[in-house]
């Protein structure tokens, strides 16, 4: 989402207040939550919605 939005990681992560590498750990899958004021801001960034940037996969250990 963020490639078809031309935007980096670190503009992101400045415009969501948040720090890269903590926008690093959820872009690659190994952040274990997500605040929903998280998911709102980088939602209202990338103009989407939830479900084109979460993935449920099932049979991963929580």
């Amino acid at each position: 989402m963020m490639a078809r939005r031309k935007i980096s990681l670190g503009e992101l992560a400045e415009k969501i207040d948040i720090t890269p590498a903590n926008l690093s750990i959820l872009k690659t899958g190994k952040a274990k939550a997500i605040r929903f004021s998280t998911l709102e801001a980088i939602c209202k960034v990338l103009d989407c919605q939830p479900g084109d940037i979460l993935e449920y996969v099932e049979g991963e250990e929580k």
